[in-house]
């Protein structure tokens, strides 16, 4: 990449991720060396009321999928029946967080995850299936919809009575969502766009009614094009399916499909948000559906673990049971203990969404990489505890395990999020250093920034951030993630000095230093979590969790200085040409 190339993409993400004021976050604080008390803790809890109301829908949910829903039948016959699909309307789990006043249930994020922990857990296909419809199709609508766009669709989009599809993904875009080819004109008497182009992997694409679509449009003021979302119908002349269904490894239910736009007009008052604001919008709605994508992890996690444990208490080899041999017992103690953590991670990064707070998209983020890296190793264990009879068709794993890969690839490629989460949040320190660098080379008017920056420096090397805990039991992990913190905020400070600009191309800089923001976040989490449920004690898999992430931490920041990185390259490129 050229240094043109580069500067043009950091104007790009500067303008989409940072238009406006600095907002406060627990992963950014971390960056800085600092813990969000007040946004960590108290851990989030449903109301009472809504608990009530959680509790009958999932006691609701259960009894329909135990008669209703076959995961393994959706797998072999490749669809989800619209018999299920209705059904899952008819309980309110298409709407569920739609406002009550239009006919949706009023659920908060945290408790919508409740619900799709348990779908998730059950069978992914439908998981994804009310994810792609509910957490960004739909959502679009309900974040950026006007009045009459609103009254016009989310009332079938609610009831089930119509699908919502999200369409982003094209040839040249997956990740790189503004690398969107789709073009949108404007007519000649300005009262419709004219769109041309393709898209392809779209969950519900074949089966939508209703479909958010992103397409470059002329953005007057501007030199350059933008992305824009658009409202688009499958009853628009021009609209083709190439591909309904896709034949794919996993989630095989679901109708992921090819589309393809020619010449399809698209009335103007079609337009989702503002005109050169589409990549805003699809950022916005990936943070609430990585956020499901947490508790659909969550669920899948705990069946993982359900079935492993299971089979080790009953299978016997050599005399004993499975569960008595100890590099069993180390896989099933590290599958509990990450999905305690998962959930933990679910639950505030969805409180952080309920309590209204502006930016959450780095803990969404590392929601999404932390707990699907996290599923597939999970998922893996669990296979291997249930040794050959998991490589049969007649056990869920080989299905899980098969449901489990795209999830590192889905709303986001992991590797493309642990470069977003290293960049995203060094920039505020970065800033910090760079605004340091340019008062001394003009220290007559910078002479106030110095100051600040020296009495800042010298507080912070020798005062450790507060991590407050009610339980004492729960002490020294707070003191061991205080200190871990404080070291973090000194080690990208480091970073950035020695790194500058070149960080932004140092992906193998930035990895280890967004593995262990990740993992102090799900210790941060994983810590409100025990102290809300300090009357049950310090339970193991938490205080496993918390120990083993602490030696990930520090693993981490050593690798930051690895000596390999020249020669991991060498050998890369060696094995290129």
């Amino acid at each position: 990449m050229t240094n043109t190339e580069r500067d043009k993409q950091v104007r790009q993400a500067e303008e989409l991720l940072f238009a406006g004021p600095p907002q406060r976050s627990v992963a950014k604080e971390l960056f800085a060396g600092r813990f969000a008390s007040e946004l960590v803790l108290p851990y989030p809890r449903l109301s009472g009321t809504e608990q009530l109301h959680v509790d009958d829908s999932l006691s609701e949910l259960r009894a329909y999928c135990n008669e209703h829903l076959d995961p393994d039948a959706i797998d072999r016959q490749a669809d989800i029946p619209r018999s299920v699909i209705d059904g899952l309307a008819r309980l309110g789990v298409l709407g569920m967080t739609a406002p009550e006043a239009m006919g949706g249930r009023g659920f908060s994020q945290l408790a919508y995850c409740r619900i799709l922990e348990e779908l998730g857990g059950r069978c992914s296909a439908t998981s994804i299936f009310v994810n792609a419809h509910h957490s960004i199709g739909m959502r679009a609508l309900l974040l950026f919809g006007t009045e009459m766009q609103q009254q016009r669709w989310l009332p079938d989009l609610i009831h089930g009575r119509k699908l919502a599809a999200f369409a982003l993904t094209e040839p040249e875009a997956g990740s790189d969502a503004s690398n969107v080819q789709t073009q949108a004109k404007l007519s000649a008497d300005g009262s419709h766009y004219v769109l041309n182009g393709e898209k392809r992997y779209i969950t519900n694409g074949a089966i939508a009614d209703v479909l958010t679509v992103m397409a470059r449009t002329v953005v007057p003021g501007r030199s350059d094009t933008a992305v824009t979302a658009f409202l688009v119908t499958p009853d628009l002349p021009g609209f083709r399916v190439v591909e309904p269904r896709m034949e794919k490894l996993g989630i095989r239910g679901t109708a992921t499909a090819k589309l393809a736009f020619e010449n399809m007009p698209v009335p103007k008052e079609n337009i989702l948000g503002p005109l050169g604001k589409g990549l805003k919008v699809a950022l916005t709605v990936l943070d609430f559906g990585r956020t499901t994508f947490g508790a659909c992890c969550t669920g899948a996690a705990k069946s993982c673990l359900r079935l492993a444990t299971e089979h080790a208490r009953v299978r016997k080899q050599f005399g004993r049971t499975l569960g008595e041999f100890p590099l069993v017992q180390k896989k099933l103690a590290r599958m509990a203990a990450w999905t305690y953590a998962m959930e933990a991670m679910t639950s505030v990064t969805a409180g952080l969404i309920d309590r209204g707070l502006e930016d959450y998209m780095l803990e969404t983020a590392m929601l999404k990489v932390w707990s699907t890296e996290r599923l597939w190793t999970i998922v893996n264990d669990a296979f291997q505890i249930y040794g050959g009879a998991a490589y049969f068709c007649d056990r869920p794993l080989e299905r899980m395990l098969r449901d489990a890969r795209i999830n590192q690839i889905g709303e986001g490629a992991n590797e493309v999020l642990t470069s977003f989460i290293a960049l995203v949040g060094m920039r505020e320190p970065g800033e910090r250093l760079r605004s340091v660098w340019e008062a001394l080379h003009h220290p007559w008017h910078g002479c106030g920034t110095l100051g600040r920056f020296v009495s800042e420096e010298v507080s912070r090397r020798f005062n450790r951030p507060a991590v407050p805990v009610q339980s004492p039991v729960l002490v020294p992990h707070a003191e061991t993630l205080s200190r871990l913190i404080h070291r973090f905020g000194l080690t990208v400070q480091k970073s950035l000095i020695r790194h500058r600009e070149e960080i932004l191309e140092r992906q193998l800089v930035q990895e280890p230093i967004a593995e262990a923001a990740m993992e102090l976040f799900a210790s941060c989490c994983v810590l409100a979590r025990l102290d809300a449920d300090r009357g049950a004690g310090l339970q193991p898999a938490a205080n496993l969790f918390l120990k083993q992430s602490a030696r990930r931490v520090r693993e981490s920041l050593r690798r930051r200085q690895d000596h390999d990185n020249a020669a991991i390259e060498e050998t890369a490129q060696a094995a290129l040409r």
